[in-house]
This record gives C-alpha cells, structure tokens and sequence, in this order.
C-alpha cells in the first residue's frame, strides 16, 4: 500500500498544472487540508499507474519556444534529458528499440519497411503485424504481463502484434497464440488525440482487477507537421501547442482520478529541414538497372542486381560529397547496425539535411520539408525525455543517453528485474530515480 506522502508526490505536478487555469486540487499530506471529495479518500487505494507517452518527432529544443505549460511544468518537477535514438533514426525501429532495449539490428525492426530473405515476395510495412517480424526481442508489456502487472496501449508500434503467436495460414490475418497487451487498439490516425486520452483515462476509471498499471499513448500529430512544413515551421509550432494541450487533458483525467502516476514522456526521433535543391542523385553515380532501390531519403539502401555488384561497389565505396557509403559489413561500428539479415548490401548516408533518391524531380520546387533517419548523434535527431511521478527525483537533467536504457529504466519503475542481455543498461538512467 502506498502512503498518503506518495499520492501528494504523485499528483502534485498534476495539481500544479491545474492551477495553471484547469481547475483546483486539495492536498493529501499529513496534517494538511481535508482531502476534498470522497474519490480522494479512496486515493491511497490505488496503486502508481505508468504510462510512457511518445510525442513522434519531437525535439528537445521544442521545449524552449513558449509552446509547452504542460510538458514545461512536468520537465522543470522531474527529470528532464534528451536521447540519443537508435540507427536508423526512424519510427519503427526506434520505438521498438525502446520498449525492448534491443537496437534495430537485434531487435529485427531494422527500417519501417524492409523485406526478409526468408520471406523474399513479402515486404514489412508500418501496418505488418505478423508475429515473425517482431520475435527478434521482447517488449515491455509482454514481460509486464508475463509477471502479472495488467498493460494496456493507446497505440505503440509493435502494440497490436500477439508477441510470440503464429498466423495461421489462410486464416486472413489470425493468429494463434501469443501474448498483447491485455487492452490495444490498433493505430488509426483518424483516432482523435482527446478520443484517445480519454481511452486511457477510462481504463484508469475501472476496478483495480482490471485496471491497468503499465499504459502506452502514442501522438503522431508534431512529426506529421514535422515532415509537411519543416522543424521551424508554423505549423509544427500549432503541433507543439496541440500535442501541449493533449498532455494537459491526460493530466488533469488523472487528477480528477486522484490517480497517482509515473509520467515518462518521449519521442523517438527528432526532425531535420529539407529542400529538394538538396538531393543527391543515385542515378548520376549508377545505371539505373544496376541496382534495386530498398529505401531512399536521409539514408538509401540498395542491393546490386545480379551481377552487378563490382560495378555498384566501386561507384559507391569513394568519396562522395554530401554522402557516405558503405557495404553493410562495413557501416561504422558506432551505428550499431549491418549485421542483420533484412538489411540490404549497402547503405549510403546522407550529411544531415540532405537526401538520396535515384533522382530530384524536374518539377521539384524548394519548398521546405522535413525528415529523420540521420546518424543518430546528429543534433536534429535528438529525441525528448521527460519524467515524473513518486519514482523520480525532483528537478534535475541528466546526461544524453541511449533510446534502448527506456526498458531497463521501466523495469525499474515496475518492479521486473533487469535482463543483462540487452543493449540497454540502467546505469545510464538509474540517477533519474527516487532512492529506494
């Protein structure tokens, strides 16, 4: 059982940011107040939910233009750093890096669309959800569930997949077995951000037998802006406030709760500018028939036609401007990434801001965009980290650390032990907590 000195540690950012202008909040300590409403007095009750919001696509800089009451308030209460994401510096891999501690090239997610060679006339996209794909490394909520702490996810990538299950063949999409979170939904971006706060405060609404204590929320709406207009942009600024007001609705559900909670904010990425007077083109360096094309942008991946390879090798292994390539037993140690199967034979990297395509459109204006899936020690790419709640240490920044320390740090928080084969350490994050 928590005590009553917890709960005022759990809901005092809450309450700080209801007086803000979202309403009041009575205190819960000893000898303060009297606790205002009968949900109050239940409040020792229950037991710290931890719910890890991801906000895709938003730096830490974000922070500091006057945008954020409710995501300011919570990183100037706890702890507040930026993250260093995973190689590729994309979505897929990098939440399924942090929610399993693995990177990409263990984990399996080593793109957001890829094709595995024992599978060669399929080809993974951000809506698979075929178990096979993603066996590579365990996600937080299945160890959660295999300990007995009920989860729930407000979409994740990863989320839907019944982690360990089977398609069954013909049986158009079913799986058997497996495990998920014990409620999910799959993602749909028409899914409203209120519509989805409100899920999960829902779930926190329910008796403490079904009620979950490990929740996943996913935003999308900052990196779509992101990728449209560019990081400085107006409208990523609108996605800032927007996304500022969603955290604020979860906050305030959760202190009409009386729902004592550790509150991790993240992201999985940051965004760089772009324009397309800044492309370089793969078919100025290679006959077109030469290779096949995986992914293009901020990196491109290839593979030679057959026959090919000398030829693609010796256009791609020189100095290029703007661009560096490598065969995927060769990508720099530090990328942590060219051992996997599902990565292609080469892998060209694009200097921040810029990117690879087999060509820059004749009509192509310079208009500004945006991407990630630079190196991930490139500035733009940095993710945010932001936590609070009655595990964390009040007030501090820590140190840039490695996307892949998220799971070891939930363990943590949830009470599961460590696991020793992962990439991720708690060391690195193990100052963020409260003293035990």
């Amino acid at each position: 059982m928590i005590t009553r000195q917890q709960v005022a540690r759990a809901m005092a950012p809450l309450c700080a940011l209801l007086a803000l202008g979202l309403g009041g909040c009575a205190a819960v300590v000893d000898g303060a107040a009297p606790i205002a409403n009968a949900a109050a007095a239940t409040a020792t009750d229950r037991q710290p939910v931890t719910i890890l919001v991801s906000i895709d696509g938003f730096r830490p800089d974000y922070l500091d233009r006057g945008l954020t009451p409710a995501l300011s308030a919570l990183a100037s209460r706890g702890v507040r750093a930026a993250m260093r994401p995973a190689f590729p510096s994309k979505t897929f891999p990098n939440h399924w890096a942090g929610v399993t501690g693995v990177v990409p090239d263990r984990n399996g997610i080593v793109a957001n669309s890829f094709t595995d060679p024992a599978r060669p006339n399929e080809k993974f996209t951000m809506a698979t959800t075929d178990p096979f794909y993603w066996a590579g490394a365990e996600p937080i909520w299945v160890t959660a569930e295999r300990a007995g702490i009920r989860t729930a996810a407000m979409f994740w990538p990863g989320s839907a997949v019944a982690w360990g299950g089977e398609a069954i063949p013909g049986g158009y999409g079913r799986i058997e077995g497996g495990t998920r979170p014990q409620d999910w939904t799959a993602f749909d971006q028409n899914v409203s951000p209120t519509q989805r706060v409100n899920t999960v405060i829902d779930w926190l609404r329910r008796p403490e037998a079904i009620r979950p204590r490990f929740v996943t929320l996913y935003f999308d709406e900052v990196d779509t802006a992101g990728h449209a207009s560019g990081p400085q942009s107006a409208a990523v600024n609108r996605a800032i406030a927007n996304v500022d007001r969603d955290v604020a609705l979860l906050l305030r559900g959760l202190a009409e709760l009386d729902q004592p909670a550790n509150i991790i904010v993240t992201s999985d990425h940051g965004m760089a500018e772009t324009r397309a007077s800044r492309t370089i083109e793969l078919d100025a360096l290679l006959a077109a028939d030469a290779y096949q094309l995986v992914e293009a942008g901020p990196y491109a991946t290839l593979n030679p036609a057959p026959g090919r390879e000398r030829e693609v090798a010796a256009s791609l292994l020189i100095a290029h401007p703007r661009m560096q390539c490598w065969r995927k037993d060769g990508i720099p140690a530090r990328l942590r990434y060219g051992s996997n199967p599902r990565i292609p034979a080469f892998l060209c990297l694009a200097e921040t801001g810029w990117q690879i395509f087999p060509a820059r459109r004749a009509d192509a204006d310079e208009q500004v965009g945006g991407a990630h899936g630079y190196d991930s020690t490139a500035p733009e790419m940095a993710a945010i980290f932001i936590a609070d709640g009655p595990a964390f240490r009040d007030g501090i920044t820590v140190p840039a650390f490695d996307i892949v320390d998220v799971n070891p740090l939930l363990r943590a928080v949830l009470g599961l032990p460590q696991d020793p084969t992962l990439d991720g350490r708690l060391d690195p994050v193990a100052s963020t907590l409260e003293p035990r």
